[in-house]
């Protein structure tokens, strides 16, 4: 089942004080809406192509993941020790590009969007 979630992340516990303080809470959602937008414009493909990293199906992972010999080992390396599925292969590859903000997946964005998979196999492992 968690092979179907994208991302997964540990989180800490927010105290109590911080949740019922009543002090402005950080970035407004209009500010937070617009970041968005402005993300999801630079995710936009020409037209005829997906409109959102998302959206691309396994040829357009092909097409637009193009992956350099390092970010490739990288990969490779994940797909081995850590035993992820076709499934999240093809996913690793869409957050990355989603993370690399750009047309070019840099070796980082494969070892962060590779670290947004892992906890499944922490647990895994700790049975």
């Amino acid at each position: 089942m968690l092979d179907r979630i994208d991302l997964h992340l540990e989180v800490p516990l927010v105290e109590f004080r911080e949740l019922s303080g009543s002090g402005p809470g950080g970035e407004g959602s209009t500010v937070i809406r617009e970041r968005v937008a402005a993300a999801r414009l630079r995710q936009c493909f020409a037209k005829g192509k997906p409109s959102t990293n998302s959206a691309m199906g396994p040829r357009q992972v092909k097409q637009f993941c193009q992956l350099d010999s390092e970010a490739a080992g990288y990969l490779n390396h994940a797909m081995e020790e850590m035993n992820f599925s076709a499934r999240a292969h093809d996913r690793i590859l869409k957050v990355a590009r989603t993370l690399a903000d750009s047309m070019e997946i840099r070796p980082n964005d494969i070892l962060e969007a590779i670290q947004f998979r892992s906890l499944d196999r922490k647990h895994f492992r700790d049975e």
